[in-house]
């Protein structure tokens, strides 16, 4: 599986959960029941937070809303998220340390000349090869640490809209009730644009062109989301945001200088066994390398002199 692809399941994967956001916490007409446990356990309980910053403190909903953000972001997401890159470069790393073995293989796969079953040959040698270097065909992208975050990102998103006493608050320039604020709109897209700018430093250069359609992709989403949503929920995305752009660094900064070091020196360690090329055995590849041959080329031209010196004898 490619990086490209990978990439692109993330980014579907992320647009469903904010599609199926209601999924977590049950509700009557877009509002919270009060029932189910997500909303017992999570979405009351910051609720209450928020509420207690706000009124008990005198801070206001605002900064409320970005403190327990912060809370559940330093504390649950960004530990989760920081554990995912640190897996997920990990793969990379073993991956870019091998790129002489899988380069040539992923040139056959993307040669516009070769047929459909040349390039399914390529794509299982490229498997075979992967699972024979200990390389995660999904390079390190596991379903636990995402499934996990999925409650509190839920629970945030419905304490920040429906804690009561956010209707009518104002913070800053906007009301928190209100949605369609177009400077925090804006701050908003911007944000999420340089994360994602950041996450394309990354890739290597042959690859930044391919990704462009996916570094526009999630900005876009947070605008459409933010202009429909009120602005305690913008809130709340903007603070994300940050948290955001803050992991990227770390693993731009940290994470991956560190895992390339590691991963050198477990490869020189245990040097890697020469790669040993899959044959092709496949009937139509065998006629090819037969019918390519000279001796093949010319046998049917001796078979019909032949045919002709025994026929006039």
């Amino acid at each position: 599986m490619t990086k490209q692809f990978k990439r692109l399941l993330l980014t579907g994967f992320g647009l469903s959960f904010l599609l199926l956001l209601s999924g977590c916490v049950q509700t009557k007409n877009g509002v919270p029941t009060g029932e189910g446990w997500v909303y017992n356990l999570l979405v009351a309980p910051m609720g209450e937070v928020i509420q207690y910053f706000a009124e008990n403190k005198g801070l206001g909903y605002g900064i409320a809303i970005i403190i327990v953000t912060i809370i559940v972001r330093l504390f649950i997401i960004l530990p989760l998220g920081l554990y995912q890159s640190w897996k997920s470069t990990y793969q990379t790393e073993r991956r870019n340390y091998l790129s002489y073995i899988f380069e040539p293989i992923n040139k056959r796969m993307q040669d516009p000349n070769a047929t459909q079953e040349e390039k399914l040959m390529a794509q299982q040698e490229l498997l075979a090869a992967q699972k024979e270097y200990g390389i995660s065909m999904f390079g390190g992208i596991g379903c636990l640490p995402l499934l996990i975050q999925m409650p509190f990102f839920s629970a945030l998103f419905y304490a920040a809209r429906y804690t009561e006493g956010i209707a009518g608050s104002k913070f800053l320039w906007f009301q928190l009730d209100k949605a369609g604020d177009i400077p925090l709109i804006i701050i908003i897209a911007a944000l999420y644009f340089f994360q994602a700018w950041l996450s394309m430093k990354t890739i290597p250069e042959e690859q930044r062109a391919q990704m462009k359609t996916t570094m526009y992709m999630t900005p876009l989403m947070m605008v459409y989301f933010a202009w429909i949503s009120p602005a305690g929920v913008a809130l709340y995305w903007l603070v994300g945001g940050i948290f955001s752009v803050i992991q990227q660094i770390i693993v731009m900064m940290v994470i991956k200088p560190m895992l390339k070091k590691k991963v050198e020196a477990e490869f020189i360690a245990n040097p890697p066994k020469p790669y040993k090329p899959m044959a092709r055995t496949t009937a139509a590849a065998a006629r090819r390398d037969v019918t390519n041959t000279p001796s093949a080329i010319s046998e049917p031209g001796r078979n019909r002199n032949a045919g002709k010196q025994r026929s006039r004898k």
